[in-house]
């Protein structure tokens, strides 16, 4: 059973392209059926009023990915299918358990790739070619299941496949692979007890669930070799998890812990790259988490891991570019919200900026520096340089290390009112506030809630200061804006706005204080 919700998204940002690829989000179960199985009866299934006619359609699909099958390790697969009534290139990315994202693009031409698709993978491609790996022509009859008021519940398909493997250039891969599976794909009236009565329907008529996810991999599934960096990513994260809910937790390295932790955010970094690519909501902002956490681990806990230095510099860079996009949505969103809707010459120009950083963001995506950024991040996570610190009893390192990065931070907060530029010294105090939160998130799993609660009080003032720093920044750009107004009216809407902005600084200034001092830090 293919159990399918589609969700189309109007996108909010400018995309490189003309055509904006239709997105879906697809639920899949999939079920293997012989030569000899018949189609139950599903109109007792919940909700279910009426069956359609079957219909029949033919469809030719011509598989994409790499010479060594990179999208297919990593779940993805990418075709141009003619045929039925969604011919075009579909890309399908895993969004969790049985779920697939879908995004759709015209059919254009036969071996050409669309950019927008391809630029979708290339945190998995990095700079290989994609070309076709496997062809697959499908007989689909298919029946829809309807409501009393004839909406649309489910489409049931019966596929009749046959696969072949095209990779080999002289025609001698292996010859044609058949079978046949059924899918049922919810339509915008169906729910999960419907999928949940029509699978049942289904293997009680001799369906047995496949054990692919996808037509492709059934097909190429002993070429398939899962990607190991992946893999080496997801075991570090399932042994810290196995250690710790188990009773064994004194028995935990610090090099096992801070890995875990490095695992999560590289995973997090590529997860959210083909969303970010997209300009989909906080996709940029949860890939520059994502990335400071990395950077910031690497230098709280460099006594555990020996990194070079050029990595830090390398997440910096993408972090800036990251960042130039979101502090540009911040604000416009920030000056929307004040505005009330109102519409504002000005604020065309901030749009436009915007587009041009995500523009910018885009192309850093595409450059070999960042493929290179990749292939570091895998192998520090597959390798890692651990020292000989990271053998030692997590339960009795992790909380000195917590503790120092506290302590830098409560430096900083020190010297604020000694500063001669006491905004800069409270942004130094929000990156320090980071870098404790950080810390004490990482140690998390050990030490339970003591470095809890150091990494939410050191939130609390991370985002008291952010509240300060969001206002400055906003007060900077209101008053360039305001020396290239056009109309009075502008220069009036500015004028109050800054007002409301030093207003809101100055307020989250004086909050400073009183957060800090309800803090308690690190008690282990």
């Amino acid at each position: 059973m293919l159990a399918t919700w589609v969700c189309k998204t109007r996108f909010e940002r400018p995309l490189e392209e003309p055509t904006v690829p239709v997105k879906h989000l697809e639920i899949e179960q999939k079920y293997d059926a012989g030569a000899d199985f018949a189609l139950p009866d599903l109109t007792g299934s919940p909700g279910v009023a009426a069956v359609d006619a079957a219909r029949t359609y033919e469809l030719h699909a011509t598989y994409f990915d790499t010479a060594d099958l990179r999208l297919a390790a990593h779940g993805i697969t990418l075709r141009r299918r003619r045929g039925g009534t969604d011919s075009g290139w579909h890309l399908k990315m895993p969004a969790g358990t049985d779920s697939k994202r879908e995004l759709r693009a015209p059919l254009g031409r036969p071996l050409i790739v669309p950019a927008r698709l391809a630029a979708l993978v290339a945190s998995r491609t990095r700079g290989e070619s994609l070309v076709p790996v496997a062809t697959l022509e499908t007989v689909r009859t298919v029946v829809h299941l309807r409501d009393a008021e004839g909406t649309l519940l489910a489409e049931v398909a019966d596929d009749l496949v046959t696969g072949r493997d095209v990779r080999a250039a002289d025609g001698s891969g292996p010859g044609a692979d058949r079978w046949r599976e059924i899918e049922v794909e919810l339509g915008e009236g169906g729910g999960p007890d419907l999928l949940k009565a029509a699978g049942k329907q289904l293997r009680k008529a001799g369906a047995r669930r496949s054990k692919s996810s996808s037509k492709l991999g059934r097909l190429l599934d002993g070429a398939i070799v899962p990607s190991p960096t992946r893999q080496a990513r997801a075991d570090a994260r399932a042994r810290l998890v196995a250690a710790t809910s188990n009773g064994k937790g004194p028995s935990v390295t610090t090099g096992e812990t801070v890995l875990a932790y490095l695992a999560a955010q590289v995973d997090a970094v590529h997860e959210q790259d083909p969303r970010a690519r997209l300009g989909e909501e906080d996709a940029v902002h949860r890939m520059r988490v994502a990335t400071r956490r990395i950077r910031s681990t690497l230098r709280s806990y460099k006594s555990v891991l020996e990194t070079d230095r050029a990595l830090g510099e390398e997440l910096k860079w993408l972090a800036g570019v990251l960042g130039e996009v979101r502090d540009l949505e911040v604000l416009r969103a920030r000056f929307q919200e004040r505005l009330d809707g109102a519409a504002a010459s000005w604020l065309e120009e901030l749009a436009r900026r915007e587009r041009v950083a995500y523009r910018r963001l885009n192309a850093a995506l595409k450059e070999p520096r960042y493929f290179a950024l990749l292939d570091a991040l895998d192998a520090l996570t597959t390798d890692p340089p651990f020292t000989e610190s990271a053998g030692r009893k997590a339960r009795k390192e992790l909380p000195g290390l917590v503790t120092q990065a506290w302590d830098r931070l409560s430096k900083a907060y020190e010297g604020i009112a000694a500063a001669d530029a006491e905004d800069v010294a409270r942004h130094d105090t929000r990156k320090a506030a980071k870098r404790a939160r950080y810390a004490a998130e990482v140690a998390v799993p050990v030490l339970g809630a003591g470095a809890k609660r150091a990494a939410k009080d050191a939130k609390r003032i991370q985002e008291v200061l952010g509240e300060h720093q969001d206002g400055v920044i906003a007060m900077e750009h209101l008053r360039a804006a305001a020396a290239r107004a056009r109309t009075v009216e502008d220069a009036f809407a500015l004028g109050v706005l800054y007002g409301a902005e030093r207003a809101a600084a100055e307020a989250a200034r004086d909050r400073l204080a009183v957060t800090w001092s309800r803090t308690l830090g690190p008690s282990f």
